[in-house]
């Protein structure tokens, strides 16, 4: 019995469970988002926030902290770097699990984790680039213009022929 059991086993000893969360972080970190199972990526949300928010204050103690759950300076280097100033203003749900369907082989349900301050796509808070807003009569001016420029070429227009002796058989089949 699974009594007072608070959080998923995903079928794995204790260590094997630390050292795929563990690389599973890393590579969020590392990529922005992550392709995974809907139970590893909820498993990998209660094991990473914590440490966005512990990256959000830059202090020895806490890259010590985050350094003994993830064993990578690379991944510690990019989160104190890169994600911290980015979610240093969000108090939390620093991440977004998308379910994308069932995997091929097996039909395990699927889904995407990803950090939410790196989407472009789903971030409304997002700086837009600005674009000006240009009026159709300038850019007919420019073409007028740019015709003007070019030398002139003289189009000969020639009537068809189909249409003169089409009407001509008719005439005479009448």
């Amino acid at each position: 019995m699974r009594h007072g059991k608070k959080f998923n086993h995903l079928g794995r000893t204790a260590s094997h469970r630390s050292a795929l969360l563990s690389n599973m972080a890393c590579s969020l970190i590392e990529h922005k988002r992550i392709n995974t199972t809907v139970a590893k990526a909820k498993a990998l949300r209660v094991y990473v926030e914590p440490l966005l928010t512990k990256a959000k204050e830059d202090t020895t103690h806490n890259r010590r902290i985050v350094f003994s759950y993830l064993q990578s300076k690379e991944a510690v280097t990019e989160l104190f770097r890169s994600v911290a100033p980015k979610i240093a203003e969000r108090n939390g749900g620093y991440t977004r699990i998308i379910k994308t369907g069932f995997r091929q082989g097996d039909a395990a349900d699927m889904a995407l984790i990803e950090l939410v301050d790196f989407n472009e796509l789903y971030n409304p808070n997002a700086e837009e680039k600005k674009t000006t807003r240009r009026s159709r009569r300038a850019t007919t001016a420019k073409k007028e213009a740019v015709v003007a420029d070019a030398p002139k070429v003289e189009e000969k227009v020639e009537e068809p022929k189909a249409e003169a002796t089409d009407s001509t058989e008719e005439k005479t089949e009448e």
